[in-house]
């Protein structure tokens, strides 16, 4: 009789400790799924696919007609002999991380602009908003100049970005660009490599532009708090899954 009470009792113990165990590992699921959920939840989409209510054209109250939604959900623009077709995101950000993919046409060039501003109603987003570069490298003449910082990837004219990271024309590059100026630097990382980073502002910035073809631009960088920017340059491009996370 004593041995099988010594039994129960151990096999009561055994079952005690699984459904603790159980409950921990549930309890641990559970925890990392809020976890995700609130990392994921500081993103705002600028561009999930459906619609395109967080844009306007640059210096236009609504959306220029060129901006469409494909079928499959990516952003396409498709140029006109006009030009000046820029779009900018209606709110302004300061210190952020934007993610988004993009995929340029064979022999294409385009951008991605931060702080841009619309004082002075100035005609391009360029003329205040630094740019990070989208072009098809392989083609393009511009990937040939400027010591590589015409480059895809690259902060425009300042920093060359690695060609060897970029998927050629026709395929789609992911996109992730830091801009902090509470810690004055910026990155900027294409299909997961190592990014290239860089000053935002203060005595290294201006002389980073001093030493471009900014040099003498007087509002270029000037504006910390902007709009994000897409731009017109005459050639079709597409981006998709376009999210910020503001800091």
């Amino acid at each position: 009789m004593r041995n099988i009470q010594l039994i129960l009792l151990t096999l009561v113990l055994v079952l005690s400790c699984k459904d603790k165990s159980e409950d921990e590992t549930l309890a641990t699921e559970k925890f990392v799924d809020e976890e995700v959920k609130v990392e994921e939840n500081d993103w705002i989409y600028l561009f999930d696919g459906t619609n395109l209510d967080h844009w306007r054209g640059y210096l236009a109250d609504s959306i220029y007609a060129n901006w469409t939604i494909e079928q499959d959900g990516t952003l396409m623009f498709t140029p006109d002999p006009e030009g000046y077709k820029n779009i900018i995101t209606k709110d302004t950000y300061e210190s952020f991380i934007l993610s988004l993919d993009w995929r340029i046409s064979e022999g294409g060039n385009s951008g991605i602009f931060w702080a841009v501003s619309e004082e002075g109603k100035r005609p391009e987003a360029y003329e205040t908003g630094p740019e990070i570069q989208i072009l098809d490298n392989e083609r393009h003449p511009d990937a040939k100049v400027a010591g590589g910082t015409h480059k895809a990837g690259s902060l425009y004219d300042l920093v060359a970005y690695p060609p060897e990271a970029i998927n050629p024309a026709g395929e789609w590059n992911s996109c992730l660009i830091e801009i902090n100026y509470k810690e004055n630097k910026g990155s900027i990382s294409i299909n997961g490599n190592e990014p290239i980073t860089f000053p935002v502002q203060g005595d290294e910035w201006q002389n980073m532009l001093d030493n471009s073809k900014f040099k003498g631009w007087e509002y270029f960088g000037k504006y910390h708090k902007g709009h994000i920017g897409l731009q017109d340059h005459g050639n079709k491009v597409w981006f998709r899954n376009i999210k910020i996370k503001p800091f």
